[in-house]
């Protein structure tokens, strides 16, 4: 309990202290989803208890909840309790598809095509998982590269950060091509990537297998931004 105490505190003075002559804005008025819109599937959002609340939705592939603003450097912190069956992330500096389009990716040294529906969600994205998975706070390349951006396999304390069945707060820091991420104040994700500079906030409700469906909910709480100049 005292190391968590300690990692708190010290979560706390780094966003703090990179606040120091910015103003906080927060994304999510509590009340509505003015200023959001919903891309790529059908899950449900809602507003519950001044939370936002996605619920899986049987058929519907990933979907996300986005900002109508978009962002390039900053300092973003939310809450977030997720059931431990349902996958799940924050997209920054993401964009949406205006058309269909089809593109390669490298696989092994091998180019591999990809299609990309209209109105696809694509770019950076802050996983959220489970406590197994061991790769919550890392960032994928959502629909684009489809592939984690950092390794942890070195990292043990950021592959246990996340904790399953409780509140875990999130910390995503983007400075030019700096990108760091941490959760209940543990270091996680930390590297540098140039492949998309500004784009918008979303939040995702991962599609469920027909054979394991079940409507599985994520929350989010505290979401505010600080703008980095």
């Amino acid at each position: 309990m005292r190391h968590r105490t300690i990692l708190s505190v010290v979560f706390v003075a780094l966003a703090g202290s990179i606040a120091c002559g910015g103003e906080w804005t927060s994304l999510f008025n509590g009340k509505n989803l003015d200023g959001w819109s919903v891309h790529s599937g059908f899950a449900d959002y809602r507003v519950e208890d001044g939370m936002i609340v996605g619920r899986a939705v049987d058929g519907s592939p990933n979907t996300f909840l986005c900002t109508a603003e978009t962002y390039g450097d900053f300092v973003l912190e939310f809450d977030v309790l997720v059931d431990p069956n349902l996958n799940s992330g924050v997209q920054f500096r993401s964009l949406i598809a205006e058309e269909d389009a089809t593109f390669t990716v490298d696989r092994d040294g091998k180019q591999v095509e990809r299609k990309r529906p209209k109105d696809r969600v694509y770019g950076y994205q802050v996983e959220i998982s489970s406590e197994a998975q061991k790769n919550s706070g890392n960032v994928y390349d959502e629909a684009r590269r489809a592939k984690f951006l950092d390794d942890f396999t070195s990292r043990p304390d950021a592959e246990t950060a996340f904790k399953d069945n409780q509140w875990n707060r999130y910390l995503v820091i983007c400075k030019g091509n700096s990108i760091r991420t941490w959760i209940n104040g543990v270091p996680c994700a930390d590297f540098e990537d140039d492949v998309t500079p500004k784009g918008t906030i979303g939040l995702q409700v991962h599609g469920i297998p027909k054979d394991k469906f079940q409507p599985y909910e994520v929350r989010w709480r505290n979401l505010r931004l600080l703008k980095l100049d």
